[in-house]
């Protein structure tokens, strides 16, 4: 029998006018956990789909061997059947339906065309408890948090007895609590001979679960690697092909301008009208600044920001002023015209159109104003073309459709979207989850270059790295309520936690 549980051998795959695999060669051991790295676009998603029979034999020259022996899979169950299972980014549970019927979902027990619930019932219960979960089968998904989502996903996947555990950014949405426990997990099943294809842009999550590293670039595999003889540093290197000096190119800047200030700002839970989910928050942003805001999920970063732009579903009450004038802010509308942007955590739900062009969605939020394009398409080529340039856009011309460019590209169309509005202020909720090291670098100079032009910065993260490499200031949240309000150069991650869980 072969030493590998898995082996990728002579892989191409193109699609129209693109090489998206080059001879891909990728050996996994059994029972490893094996980390697939690579840039937005670099052809881990290609991979996976082609593994996972998403792309069906025929599409792709070369061969998948599993156990030494080749196999063609025609389609998902085909690659399900010789126990290789797909956890995607977006989840693939139906939020009505109850655990125990998403997990067996087309693939019910029964007996003689009825299903059997109790049989149902007992598989769900110990698959459950295998992970940890103290959850009843019949709950239904809507009523789980994200993280236990997750776990339901895995769950469904040992439902089919699963060989090969393929993970595609499973951390990206979760708390650090939260990855911990998922982490923790795939280290028992690994104890259970699981193998686990693991793909995630955290680099340090790679480094601490991962037995061995693969690494892909521009359709081309760059090689394996066994987690004692690689480092951070190399492991980008190996991703991008160059060094990055300074992953957080922060400059030292120092304003005393106050052009953006919120006064107390209250927002109201949209299922529970009378819970606050933002308190009387106060702050102030200096011009030429980037402000970060720091705080535990669900602390209400995103409730506020949402408010701020007049998008909050729910009832909300403060004040908002702009080069010290109060300024009424009903809708989105109003925010654009302050000069006020928003770059919403979920790029693809509510910043992007997906089947619509590069230039159609960069164009998106100045159609009406004045004759600055009013339609006029020439104009909006042009625009497309500077942001596309200017931003370093990868994608084969303005006219492509945005949902054909990698998760990076496409935040960086989002963002091309709003610099076209001329922001004076410019929210950015989450702006590099899910993003590769590569092109968060580029994000990051991206907004040193707005705040040497004079913007002003409010960056939310999770990522306290990322905090405390890019921002001036820090604000901290916790359960709606700004508890810090830290200079740089006294903020450190232990004093942030400290705000982030209730200290004050």
């Amino acid at each position: 029998m072969s030493a590998y549980i898995l082996e990728m051998v002579n892989i191409h795959k193109s699609f129209p006018g693109v090489k998206a695999l080059d001879n891909i060669n990728m050996k996994v051991k059994k029972g490893e956990i094996h980390s697939l790295c690579g840039e937005n676009g670099a052809g881990k998603s290609t991979l996976i789909k082609i593994l996972s029979g998403v792309y069906p034999s025929g599409q792709f020259e070369g061969k998948i061997k599993i156990n030494g022996e080749v196999k063609e899979f025609h389609n998902i169950r085909d690659a399900e059947m010789n126990g290789i299972v797909c956890i995607h980014q977006e989840l693939a549970l139906v939020p009505e339906l109850s655990i125990q019927e998403n997990i067996f979902l087309g693939n019910e027990p029964h007996y003689f065309g009825v299903v059997h619930q109790s049989d149902m019932y007992n598989r769900t219960k110990k698959l459950l408890n295998d992970l940890g979960l103290n959850i009843s089968p019949n709950e239904k998904v809507k009523n789980l948090g994200i993280g236990h989502q997750q776990l339901v996903e895995i769950a469904k996947a040992l439902s089919k007895n699963a060989k090969i555990l393929i993970l595609d950014e499973p951390t990206s949405a979760l708390t650090e609590k939260e990855s911990e426990v998922l982490l923790n997990i795939l280290k028992k099943l690994k104890s259970q001979g699981v193998t686990s294809i693991y793909i995630s842009h955290k680099l340090d999550e790679v480094l601490a679960i991962s037995d061995s590293v693969s690494a892909i670039r521009d359709g081309q595999f760059i090689g394996t690697r066994s987690i004692g003889n690689i480092n951070k540093d190399d492991l980008i290197y190996m991703m991008v092909g160059r060094k990055l000096e300074k992953l957080y190119p922060r400059k030292k800047r120092i304003s005393q301008e106050c052009r953006f200030e919120v006064k107390n700002l209250t927002v109201y839970d949209t299922e529970n009208p009378s819970r606050k989910v933002v308190n009387n928050i106060n702050f102030k942003a200096y011009k030429g600044e980037i402000l970060g805001i720091a705080g535990l999920m669900g602390a209400g970063r995103t409730e506020m920001a949402t408010s701020i732009f007049g998008v909050y579903p729910g009832k909300s009450s403060g004040e908002v002023y702009v080069d010290g004038q109060k300024r009424r802010i009903r809708h989105a509308a109003d925010a654009i015209e302050q000069g006020i942007a928003l770059v919403s955590e979920d790029r693809k739900s509510s910043g992007l159109v997906l089947e619509m062009t590069v230039k159609e969605n960069i164009s998106l939020a100045s159609l009406d104003r004045g004759s600055r394009l009013v339609l006029d398409h020439d104009k909006e080529i042009t625009a497309a073309t500077q942001y596309v340039k200017e931003l370093n856009v990868k994608t084969p011309s303005v006219h492509s459709i945005v949902n054909h460019l990698s998760g990076g590209n496409q935040q960086k169309v989002v963002l091309g979207k709003w610099l076209l509005t001329n922001p004076k202020v410019l929210i950015l909720d989450e702006p590099t989850r899910g993003i590769d090291i590569g092109a968060k670098f580029e994000i990051y100079q991206i907004m040193n270059k707005l705040v040497d032009q004079g913007v002003i910065v409010i960056m939310i993260s999770s990522e306290l790295e990322e905090v405390l490499g890019i921002s001036d200031r820090v604000l901290v949240i916790s359960e709606g309520e700004l508890r810090a309000d830290l200079k740089i150069e006294e903020a450190t991650q232990e004093k942030i936690l400290y705000y982030a869980t209730g200290g004050s």
